[in-house]
């Protein structure tokens, strides 16, 4: 955190000793040992909490991603399951059905009955 050398350390020391005194000098030490033990404390208990919030962050994209990966696994393992069953497949549009042509006979392609083009069709 702080960058103090040997040399800036005992520059500290001398001017301790020389504005505190060397009688009051070992007072002043625990006060500050306390003092820089309180602000340890403190920045390790906002580091533990803002490293808890990260790490719930990240457990909730991870969730969502899991979330989203179990779904489209789901989505695959329905489609395959259906595919098997011989069950059309869900993907896409419904496939178009085509109808049969009329027949050269005359009559329509579902009902059987004769169509309405035919000569033998008159009514009367």
């Amino acid at each position: 955190m702080f960058d103090i050398g040997a040399a800036e350390l005992l520059v500290i020391i001398i001017v301790a000793v020389v504005v505190i005194g060397p009688k009051d000098l070992p007072l002043a030490m625990r006060v500050a040992g306390r003092w820089i033990g309180k602000m340890r404390r403190i920045s390790g208990h906002f580091r533990s909490g803002i490293d808890t919030m990260v790490r719930e962050a990240e457990l909730e994209d991870m969730e969502k991603k899991w979330k989203a990966q179990n779904e489209e696994i789901m989505r695959r393992s329905a489609a395959l399951t259906g595919a098997e069953a011989g069950a059309p497949v869900m993907n896409g549009p419904p496939p178009i059905e085509t109808l049969p042509e009329a027949t050269s006979s005359g009559t329509a392609p579902e009902t059987g009955e004769a169509s309405p083009k035919g000569s033998d069709n008159v009514q009367g």
